[in-house]
């Protein structure tokens, strides 16, 4: 069960992390209620990455690169919980 709990949360925020990436092609959306709400959550995520990553031109890999750290992450808390339980 608390495996389940954990699961859904690193897919609930992956997913966050899409869409808000998603909004960043629309304009204004990010300037949305919405998109403010997931800048919150996501932007200091984002921001870790951001530091070490530096833009290409106009294409910013961070968010990929948090979303990579997020699977291995999810991976890494199920291969510790199967081993403790």
């Amino acid at each position: 069960m608390l495996l389940s709990i954990i699961s859904t949360a690193f897919t609930v925020y992956s997913f966050a992390l899409i869409i808000y990436i998603l909004m960043s092609w629309f304009p204004g959306a990010r300037q949305s209620a919405f998109g403010e709400m997931l800048g919150r959550i996501c932007e200091p995520y984002l921001d870790v990455f951001r530091r070490f990553i530096p833009p290409l031109g106009m294409i910013d890999l961070s968010p990929i690169v948090g979303i990579i750290v997020l699977r291995l992450a999810e991976s890494g808390v199920r291969t510790i919980y199967f081993m403790i339980f």
